[in-house]
């Protein structure tokens, strides 16, 4: 099965320049670069960019690498893991994708983005890459939907590696109120890599855009993700979402079964007031509990983008529940 396919007549092509600025940006120090990918999900077309051998390329039993899917944080786009491609220079598949309406991903046309929606796109791009069970590596917002998924389609997941992730009962009024406000207004650098480390402090103003230059080519693709249309919506929409799914995230976590797969949690030590880490760093560890598999550990001097901050840490932290999964398949 192939990693991409044609558009249907009609179908809008990917955002102008937005799939090949960031493919660029993605590249830099990638060996062998990265090559698109795309799903057709009921005419809208869900996007990726992957590196490592191609599609159709399976380990046998007992021996290679899983498949390793990366799942940014809110509002983020497939650019924020621009620091930790490089990191994971490897011999298994890895795959970056888009959540509907950013980054290449076409918007979703339902009239309100729902968690089920997000989930169901998820699983449709684990079974379409046709790999086996992969490693989930969520970033806060994109930690919880790691856990949804590896609860509600285990066969689907075979470890995660959650970094600083959002947890239903860590959302801070003030951190909500704030966050919704700069969003609003346009005052946040929605969907790229230093989101995070604004989101988590929320006291320091986001920097200004870099102008595009001759080879920047991460500049380039922050410019061409931020001057599509859709982009400010989706994060608008995935905004909303994130506020309004708490009580929804509590029950599924309540009713769910325990994580049954290896479980790495990567919590951040910076940019929030001490109090607030604490209670944040608390939750997170308890992301492990009634699992023998999972491990919490601090990361010394990382904000909330701890893939920006400290991308050899996640990326130490992918080989080694990637090594615990292999060890798990041997006969």
């Amino acid at each position: 099965m192939t990693s991409r396919r044609s558009a249907r007549p009609g179908r809008a092509p990917a955002p102008t320049g937005v799939l090949e600025a960031v493919a660029e940006a993605l590249a830099e120090g990638v060996p062998g670069g990265v090559r698109p990918g795309e799903l057709d999900r009921d005419g809208r077309a869900l996007r990726w960019l992957e590196a490592g051998p191609g599609p159709g390329v399976k380990p046998g039993p007992g021996e290679g690498v899983p498949v390793v899917v990366l799942i940014a944080g809110m509002g983020t786009s497939a650019l924020t893991w621009a620091p930790l491609l490089p990191e994971l220079a490897r011999p298994g598949r890895v795959v970056a994708y888009d959540r509907a309406g950013l980054g290449a991903s076409e918007p979703d046309q339902a009239p309100v983005l729902t968690l089920d929606g997000q989930v169901a796109d998820l699983t449709a791009l684990l079974r379409h890459l046709d790999a086996g069970p992969a490693v989930l590596v969520g970033h806060s917002w994109g930690g919880q939907l790691a856990q949804l998924l590896a609860r509600e389609r285990p066969e689907l997941v075979a470890g995660l590696v959650l970094v600083d992730p959002a947890h239903e009962d860590f959302r801070p009024r003030a951190i909500s109120a704030v966050e919704s406000l700069l969003l609003r207004a346009g005052l946040l650098r929605v969907g790229l890599l230093r989101v995070g480390l604004v989101r988590a402090g929320l006291l320091r103003a986001a920097p200004a855009p870099a102008a595009p230059v001759a080879g920047d080519a991460l500049a380039r693709a922050e410019a061409a993700v931020l001057a599509h249309p859709h982009q400010r919506r989706a994060v608008l929409a995935e905004n909303r979402l994130t506020n309004r799914a708490t009580g929804q995230l509590r029950r599924r976590r309540a009713a769910g079964p325990p994580l049954r797969v290896p479980v790495t949690v990567l919590s951040a030590t910076t940019g929030l007031p001490r109090g607030l880490r604490a209670r944040f760093t608390a939750v997170q560890a308890g992301i492990t509990a009634g699992t023998d598999q999972g491990v919490h550990l601090l990361v010394p001097g990382a904000g909330h983008a701890v893939h920006a901050d400290r991308p050899e840490v996640v990326a130490a932290a992918v080989r080694e529940v990637s090594g615990r999964v292999r060890t798990a398949r041997r006969p």
